[in-house]
């Protein structure tokens, strides 16, 4: 994408700023922060790349959509890290288009507070995924490949259960801020 047309759509869509609050599970107090890497994967094609999870933890046994991310490790940037989670949980090799912003949400259930970087990230190619025994075993992570509405549509569906609707609230802002930045590109 070139240069002005990048700093034509950050003057109409800014990056979010966004934080929440867990009305979920009472709070108690917070132990620690963890900075965290996530994206909106598109393709050429029109079709939008997520991981969903199936667990049965102390969240509770649900199932729910997420934007594929991790952890930030220590001495890298959230960057590297974004471009690191997509190879592992979607075996995509991307190209970061664009931040989308920063989402700050707490998991009091784990007395901790999440600060999520989200970028829109075009896939280039797929491959291998190299999961983590947890994602494999715990959350039985899997990729969707499906299209914005139907994203859309997944999120509020998952919504039912507790960790669901903390993952909506920060998700569904997000994804719709990327449906923006798409629409505003396809025009440019």
């Amino acid at each position: 994408m070139k240069s002005i047309e990048r700093d034509y759509r950050m003057k109409i869509l800014p990056e979010i700023h966004i934080e929440l609050e867990d009305n979920e599970w009472p709070f108690t107090y917070t132990d620690h922060d963890r900075l965290i890497a996530r994206a909106v994967v598109f393709d050429d094609d029109g079709w939008l790349y997520f991981v969903r999870a199936d667990r049965d933890d102390d969240f509770g046994k649900a199932a729910f959509l997420e934007t594929s991310g991790g952890g930030v490790e220590e001495g890298e940037s959230p960057d590297e890290a974004i471009i690191r989670e997509l190879r592992e949980e979607l075996g995509a090799e991307t190209e970061i288009v664009c931040r989308i912003g920063i989402v700050s949400d707490y998991y009091n259930l784990v007395h901790r507070n999440n600060i999520g970087h989200y970028y829109l990230c075009r896939a280039i190619s797929f491959g291998e995924r190299h999961l983590m025994p947890d994602e494999i075993e715990d959350f039985h992570l899997s990729v969707r490949k499906m299209h914005y509405a139907d994203a859309l549509k997944q999120y509020e569906r998952f919504a039912v259960t507790r960790i669901g609707r903390l993952i909506a609230a920060r998700e569904i802002p997000v994804l719709k801020r990327a449906g923006e930045i798409l629409e505003l590109e396809e025009k440019c």
